[in-house]
């Protein structure tokens, strides 16, 4: 008996400022529509979410302001590195999404791009924007967070606390 194969997920990139900006609602697993030089071009790790976004188009959710780096050893028929793609998701998700999204208050975010068997996906989230209080909030539990768990490894090592 073969051993059973664990689903291989590879990073592509990630978008570690949109949890900084963001509350995140729900998250959702969509496929994305590539050409060949695309693909090639993620294999190598060379993409970048940072200004992305996702909305509605004709009924469709689809992705703006992702950038993915044109193929270097592409020809003639290498991508525009910042076109407008498809996202592909169940026709009642895309339903689900539309009517939180035009309720108002909240946007669609994408988190991280990945590899998931094969297959290029994005981890796109239902988000509502933080104020900047709320921001700084979070970074303020971040930090009480990190201090709290420095002391508790000092005491159970035997470390007197600092003062």
């Amino acid at each position: 008996m073969s051993p059973s194969k664990q689903p291989e997920r590879r990073l592509i990139a990630s978008n570690k400022k949109a949890r900084h900006d963001y509350t995140v609602l729900r998250t959702y697993e969509a496929g994305i529509v590539l050409v060949g030089t695309e693909v090639k071009s993620l294999r190598e790790g060379r993409a970048s979410l940072v200004d992305a976004f996702a909305h509605e188009r004709d009924g469709e959710i689809m992705l703006y302001g992702l950038h993915i780096a044109e193929y270097a050893y592409g020809t003639w028929t290498n991508h525009a590195p910042r076109r407008n793609r498809k996202l592909l998701l169940r026709r009642a998700e895309i339903d689900r999404i539309l009517e939180k999204v035009r309720e108002g208050g909240v946007t669609l975010v994408p988190l991280s791009m990945y590899f998931d068997n094969g297959w290029a996906k994005v981890e796109l989230a239902l988000a509502k924007g933080k104020r900047s209080y709320d921001k700084r909030q979070t970074l303020a539990e971040r930090d009480a967070n990190r201090e709290i768990a420095r002391e508790l490894g000092r005491h159970l090592k035997g470390h007197p606390r600092r003062v």
